[in-house]
């Protein structure tokens, strides 16, 4: 549930602001009669996004072999961690040139009519968040940990509303939120999260032979903390954990880590010096 929780969080997030972006743009420029045709390309992009996640869910059930099915679960696993730590890493160097030229678009388009634009405009700040949170969730739910899909549903009803309750007191509110420290930490866990279905990944490889066992469990902890016990589930669905790694997980989930907090760490002095010159 809070695997859910942080994912559509984060991404209603970036969705709810770049919407707010533009009817800020559009108030600034005494333009808000055109704000029906941003909300217009909201609902298309919710719409959309819920049919792509309708057709997703019956191509995945139309797989009766179980062995295309695990084919199916590593391609998604590996696509989540690549779009996910690319989201977290490298997005997060563009935020302030994509709001500029964001304010840049809408004046322009206000100045020509463009509703067209407009409507195209919002519809793909929530269509690309509502497909990479369709991703990212089918991950989850594919990645052979214990995720059910209440719960995630729940969390994933909860994430939205807290970030939709976050934004609006942004653009509302008079308190101020350090949107850096929020991004900035909200994408430690999600490379977390990555590391979890990367190792995943790997042990499903090594099940259906594409990869070696080499080692089959380096350790067993599970007298400590079991991964199918309540709280070894819920570290196992959040994070990957287990209590029994093969060597090829185990070595695979910690390169991961080390490499991408080294890049996330690099990543965020480097804006901090940005913004501080």
């Amino acid at each position: 549930m809070f695997a859910s929780f942080l994912i559509t969080f984060r991404e209603g997030l970036e969705a709810f602001l770049l919407v707010g972006i533009i009817l800020s743009c559009l108030s600034k420029l005494n333009a808000r009669q055109y704000n029906r045709y941003v909300y217009y390309g909201v609902m298309a992009g919710v719409i959309l996004s819920l049919a792509v996640a309708f057709v997703f869910q019956m191509l995945i059930n139309e797989f009766d072999n179980e062995l295309y099915q695990q084919y199916l679960t590593i391609v998604i696993l590996l696509f989540a961690v690549g779009v996910l730590t690319y989201m977290v890493i490298w997005m997060q160097k563009q935020i302030k040139h994509m709001t500029f030229r964001l304010e840049e678009d809408i004046s322009r388009m206000v100045t020509t009519g463009n509703l067209i634009g407009m409507v195209f405009l919002a519809f793909l700040a929530v269509m690309r968040e509502g497909l990479e949170t369709i991703l990212f969730l089918s991950a989850l739910m594919y990645s052979g940990n214990s995720f059910s899909l209440g719960g995630a549903m729940s969390g994933a009803v909860l994430g939205l509303a807290g970030s939709l309750t976050l934004v609006y007191t942004i653009f509302k509110g008079t308190s101020k939120i350090s949107l850096k420290v929020l991004f900035k930490y909200s994408g430690l866990l999600l490379i977390i999260i990555a590391a979890g279905l990367f190792s995943s990944s790997i042990n499903i490889m090594q099940s259906v032979n594409w990869l070696p066992v080499w080692l089959e469990s380096i350790f067993d902890i599970s007298w400590i903390l079991d991964d199918r016990g309540n709280l070894g589930t819920f570290l196992r669905a959040l994070f990957g954990y287990n209590s029994s790694p093969t060597l090829l997980q185990f070595v695979v989930w910690i390169l991961y880590l080390s490499t991408f907090i080294f890049i996330w760490k690099k990543a965020y002095r480097k804006n901090i010096n940005i913004s501080s010159s």
